[in-house]
């Protein structure tokens, strides 16, 4: 199966992932970064550390020789901006699903979620979102565009209920945004109960997960764009992610790593294992 066929010349790879499995495609983008940028360099510098760790995972007690996924390379940009990215990530993604793969895009930054979940949704009319996040990314507009990674839930707002979305982690916003979380509903704390709990409305929905590594404390993982203080740490981050429910996962994203911004490196590593514990989560069902 080849999944750079002339209709998306975008496409960095043709490799073959194994039907029913996930398959990574990295968006390097980070236009609409609104106080460091670095983001765009965040899914190469993910693959460059993920040379450094075992591909066995003791917790999950799986290795990722003998879990089939593909990965596709990034999409190849030449200068557009957020809105045509979220149209390039929603065919990419449509295409990936319609071929029964599940996308795994990295980031590059948030602005492109909503392209992502609305091929999604396409597939699968009653998708619940889950994010990890430390902000709300609940604005209309910001610096001139309704497009920008600090508009990414409002857009997907647009397209999904409250009632279906989550919000976890949530610890930087404007007042208005804080007064949206707490009145729809959407916020939820980033420990096990609560995240729990707040599965229990989405319960038999198909999920989308997209987490933005600033979710964690920049303590742990300084390479990101907008660190805020707090945040989960990776033993923190490792049970919420085992709470989710994988087997409805049918698409994720993870994003807003920015690897020059931390010169240790720590940050990209950190990424690097997420993205392996996820690969080892998702569910796979290669055809017979």
């Amino acid at each position: 199966m080849t999944l750079s066929p002339p209709s998306l010349p975008y496409l960095e790879s043709a490799a073959e992932p194994v039907i029913g499995a996930p398959a990574l495609l990295g968006i390097p983008f980070d236009g609409t970064a609104c106080f460091r940028k670095g983001a765009a360099l965040g899914p190469d510098s993910i693959r460059e550390a993920s040379d450094c760790l075992e591909s066995y995972s003791p917790s999950l007690r799986r290795d990722l020789n003998l879990s089939p996924f593909g990965d596709l390379g990034n999409l190849i940009l030449a200068g557009e901006n957020a809105e045509k990215i979220n149209i390039l990530a929603e065919e990419a993604s449509h295409y990936l699903l319609s071929k029964k793969l599940i996308p795994f895009l990295l980031g590059g930054e948030h602005s492109f979620t909503p392209g992502a979940v609305a091929a999604a949704l396409k597939h699968h009319p009653d998708l619940a979102v889950v994010q990890f996040d430390a902000h709300a990314d609940l604005r209309n507009e910001w610096s001139g565009t309704r497009w920008s990674h600090a508009c990414c839930m409002r857009r997907i707002r647009d397209m999904i209920s409250p009632s279906r979305i989550l919000q976890c982690g949530i610890r930087s916003g404007s007042s208005m945004e804080f007064n949206d979380l707490r009145e729809s509903g959407c916020l939820v704390s980033p420990d096990i109960d609560s995240l729990g709990s707040a599965l229990k409305k989405v319960e038999g929905l198909p999920l989308y997960l997209t987490l933005d590594l600033d979710f964690l404390d920049p303590a742990d993982l300084p390479g990101t764009g907008t660190p805020e203080p707090g945040g989960v740490n990776w033993q923190e981050l490792e049970e919420l992610l085992a709470a989710l429910p994988w087997h409805r996962v049918v698409a994720c994203d993870v994003v807003e790593l920015a690897p020059e911004l931390d010169p240790t490196g720590r940050s990209s590593i950190l990424a690097a294992k997420i993205i392996r514990e996820i690969l080892l989560s998702l569910p796979s069902h290669p055809a017979d």
